[in-house]
């Protein structure tokens, strides 16, 4: 291809690659204008139509007449986000609309007076230009479809792309000129280059002026490519080096040799509470003593390993290292969750040895003495009753520690089905009735007609309400245990109401807790293994439920559990 031919193929592309620029450019300030043209005058007319909510009798009628009015969709809202008037709905589809307190140009309107928002209507379906304002009586909105827009943006571009046409054609003739003129010295200085490159030094280009500018643009070219190829490099491992940086599970942090952070990623930002953009002085990170020190240390050329801090409530593994050029990183590994572990390892170790401890105590130690011959019947009959009680409660402490461990593992999995929450209840108050009854107690049910079935595992669900009537009745000395049921929104809360000791407040949120007990002598002496409640909390959050406990010293207390509704 000759030279004039390249020069006005490179001025082609440059048309077109401009031309292209300019028409996105054209199109996107038009239409950004268009679409702010568009909000201005439907706040505008939501102003008015807000002025005359205030004085109309019913606000969907003002919503419908100004609708009709303005050819605009016309939605009213009231300040908690329920829609009292919508031009598109009435009746029952009126009050089924969603609260729309979430609507991004309503949260605007209610916190600066005035909002607006592009975006695809979850009533209609369709993309609408929404414009709302902040009234006494609520938020008045207004919407448009965005199709027009979109139609008058598509008409405008095809008249610049015409115009753009029009100006390339013109363009190019004169491309084609300039490539003309200037084709021949620039195919001499080629040459010239050409031969430079092949050795011959001693070739100097015949044409001076342009000829050198054009060579020289030439050489600057070749570099811009090199240096241009470099940078993409080096931006690719850039983005690749931040990529891995961002996704760590552990927090990184690096300071420059001026005590500033340059870089922190997501999970150090997480664990220190920082929200700072970078760069920022790493005096603006946690005053925490450990963690100065540790980056003194590495800021003074010193490594530190593996030093442990608490960071709001976190337990943080630091380790930090010195950078060549000054500086350091410090990395930030969350060890919350292994401490807890540890915790929770040795509370249950702890808890078991010591429920064990005193029934193994007691069995061993009435084996020995039932073994005298010279023992009477009685108090051997007595001892042998007493050995009997203990096994029998290590027996329901291993059956219940077996049931929490296979549900806290997954073994175990719900099968639910609808059932009468009235049969199981009698059921279970008629298998409690004698140890109530020796302690003078109340059996009633407290069930109302639409909350008398509920959706759970049969099995599970009469162990959840058998284990809260029996810790009702052991720990209930006068007055009355109440089944109840009530229907709340998304399910059924069943649970035991009763007129015992009560809890005090700062026991009640650790009640859930295995073997936590809020008088541990009084629970052993009755029976309890400190699980029950445990067991319920977990057999009702495998339901995808919830429990509560709401108790008052020494008047009562009240154990709740929410099963949700059947779905589909």
């Amino acid at each position: 291809m000759r030279l004039s031919q390249r020069l006005l193929a490179a001025f082609l592309l440059v048309i077109v690659v401009l031309g292209t620029l300019v028409v996105f450019s054209v199109e996107r300030r038009v239409r950004d204008r268009l679409r702010a043209d568009v909000v201005k005058e439907l706040q505008g007319e939501a102003w008015l139509v807000g002025s005359l909510w205030a004085a109309a009798s019913s606000p969907d009628s003002l919503a419908d007449a100004a609708g009709a009015m303005l050819s605009a969709r016309v939605t009213l809202i009231r300040p908690d986000g329920v829609v009292v008037g919508d031009t598109e709905f009435d009746g029952d589809a009126l009050r089924a609309l969603e609260n729309h307190l979430d609507r991004p140009e309503v949260a605007l309107a209610i916190r600066q007076g005035s909002g607006s928002a592009i975006r695809r209507s979850p009533s209609k379906g369709d993309e609408e230009i929404y414009a709302a304002v902040r009234t006494p009586n609520g938020v008045a909105r207004i919407s448009v479809t965005a199709a027009a827009h979109a139609l008058a943006v598509s008409r405008l571009q095809k008249d610049v792309i015409n115009a753009a046409l029009v100006a390339a054609a013109i363009a190019l003739f004169l491309s084609w000129i300039f490539a003309r003129s200037v084709s021949r010295p620039l195919v001499e200085l080629t040459e010239d280059a050409r031969l430079i490159a092949a050795g011959d030094l001693s070739r100097r280009p015949s044409i001076s002026a342009p000829g050198e500018v054009g060579d020289l643009g030439a050489a600057f070219g070749r570099l811009a490519e090199q240096l241009s190829a470099r940078v993409q490099a080096l931006e690719a491992d850039d983005v690749l080096l931040r990529a891995v940086f961002e996704s760590l599970n552990q927090g990184v942090i690096a300071i420059d040799a001026a005590n500033r952070v340059l870089h922190i990623n997501a999970g150090a930002r997480w664990l220190l509470g920082v929200d700072d953009p970078t760069p920022f002085s790493a005096d603006r990170l946690p005053s925490d003593q450990v963690l100065r020190e540790c980056i003194d240390a590495a800021m003074a050329s010193t490594d530190v390993d593996a030093v442990e801090t608490t960071l709001h409530d976190r337990a943080v593994s630091l380790t930090a290292r010195p950078l060549s050029e000054g500086g350091a990183v410090v990395a930030l590994f969350d060890v919350t969750p292994i401490r807890k572990l540890e915790t929770m390892r040795r509370d249950f170790v702890a808890n078991v040895s010591h429920e064990l401890k005193t029934p193994l105590t007691v069995v061993s130690g009435f084996a020995e003495t039932i073994g005298d011959e010279q023992l009477p019947h009685a108090q051997q009959k007595a001892f042998a009753a007493t050995i009997v009680a203990n096994t029998k409660r290590m027996q329901r402490l291993v059956d219940d520690l077996l049931d929490l461990s296979r549900i806290e593992s997954g073994g175990w999995v719900p099968n639910p089905s609808t059932m009468d929450i009235s049969s199981v209840a009698a059921d279970i108050l008629l298998a409690i009735r004698e140890s109530a009854s020796r302690k003078r107690l109340s059996l009633s049910l407290d069930i109302p007609r639409d909350a008398a079935s509920v959706y759970a595992d049969p099995v599970a669900f009469r162990q959840v309400l058998s284990n809260l009537v029996d810790n009702s009745v052991r720990h209930t000395a006068t007055g009355s245990v109440t089944i109840f049921a009530a229907r709340e929104d998304g399910g059924i809360m069943v649970g035991v109401r009763d007129t015992g000791s009560g809890i005090p407040p700062e026991h009640l949120p650790r009640v859930f807790e295995r073997f936590y007990r809020v008088d541990a002598a009084r629970s052993r002496q009755e029976g309890g293994t400190g699980l029950g409640l445990a067991i319920v909390k977990h057999l009702v959050e495998n339901h995808g439920g919830r429990v509560s406990a709401e108790s008052e010293f020494g008047v009562g207390t009240t154990i709740s559990a929410f099963f949700p509704v059947k779905r589909g």
